[in-house]
C-alpha cells in the first residue's frame, strides 16, 4: 500500500520485515492494519490512521501486562485490546509493516510526573525506563509516533491527547492542561528493528523491584483509569 521508498539496499529492510515482537506477519495484525488503513492516500494518511487507530482503539494499562516474551508481542497486543507504551509502540509498527510502510520503535527514560500514587508505589519512583514509541518513516525522514495514551484515559487524567500530523513529532507533552508538569526525558535509549527484550528485562531488573518486574507489575482488580478520574477530582477539590 505504501509507496517504496529511495534508499541504499538494505538499509530499509530491517523496518519492513516481520520480527519476533513486532510480528507483522501475524494474520490478525494485518487484517487489522487494512482496516484501520481505509482508503488511506499516501503515507501520510496512512500513518496518521494507523495512529490514531492504535492510540484510541488499545486501551492504555499499564497494571498486569506480562512480562514473557509473547506480552511482549504487538499480536498479544491486539488480542487483548490493552497494552502499555512499549507494547502499543510495537503494535503501531507491526500495523505499519503490514501495509508496507517502514517501522521502528524507540526508547527513552522519563519522569512521569501525572501517574497515579498506586503506580508510583509500584514502580518505586517516578523515574519510568524504557518508555516506548514508534518511529514511522515517512515521506524519506522518520517521524517519532507515542499511541500509548488514549483519548478516554487522557480526558479522565486531564491531560491533552497526542496528536500527530505525520510531520513532527508525536511526544509526551511537558504540561497538562492545568499546567502541571507531564513528561520529561532524561535520557534516550535509541531506535531498534525490534524490541529489545533481553535488554529491557535487564535494566528493568537494575532499576525496579526484582519481583514487580516478574509479576508484570500486576495489582488485582486495579482499574488505571478510575484511579485517574479519582485523583484528579481530589486536586480539583484541594
Amino acid at each position: 500500500m505504501a509507496e517504496a521508498k529511495s534508499a541504499p539496499e538494505g538499509e530499509i529492510d530491517p523496518y519492513l520485515a516481520p520480527a519476533t515482537y513486532i510480528d507483522s506477519d501475524d494474520p490478525a495484525i494485518a487484517e487489522y492494519a487494512y482496516w484501520a488503513a481505509g482508503d488511506a492516500r499516501g503515507d501520510l494518511d496512512l500513518a496518521c490512521r494507523l495512529y490514531y487507530a492504535v492510540r484510541d482503539d488499545v486501551l492504555y494499562d499499564p497494571y498486569g501486562f506480562s512480562t514473557t516474551q509473547k506480552g511482549f508481542r504487538a499480536s498479544q497486543c491486539l488480542a487483548l485490546r490493552r497494552g502499555f507504551c512499549i507494547t502499543k509502540a510495537a503494535l503501531l509498527a507491526a500495523c505499519a509493516r503490514a501495509v508496507g510502510l517502514p517501522a521502528r520503535v524507540g526508547y527513552g527514560d522519563v519522569r512521569n510526573h501525572l501517574a497515579t500514587k498506586k503506580l508510583l508505589d509500584i514502580m518505586g519512583g517516578d523515574l519510568f525506563v524504557f518508555h516506548g514509541y514508534a518511529e514511522l518513516l515517512i515521506d524519506g525522514r522518520w517521524v517519532k509516533a507515542t499511541p500509548a495514551f488514549n483519548q478516554a484515559l487522557c480526558d479522565r487524567f486531564g491531560v491533552k491527547p497526542l496528536e500527530f500530523d505525520g510531520r513532527a513529532d508525536s511526544l509526551f507533552h511537558e504540561y497538562d492542561t492545568a499546567g502541571r508538569k507531564h513528561m520529561e526525558y532524561v535520557n534516550q535509549r535509541g531506535h531498534f528493528a525490534d524490541v529489545p527484550y533481553d535488554e529491557i528485562m535487564r535494566v528493568w531488573d537494575e532499576t525496579y523491584e526484582h519481583g514487580a518486574v516478574k509479576s508484570g507489575f500486576a495489582v488485582p482488580g486495579a482499574d488505571f483509569m478510575a484511579e485517574a478520574a479519582a485523583e484528579r477530582a481530589w486536586v480539583a477539590d484541594h
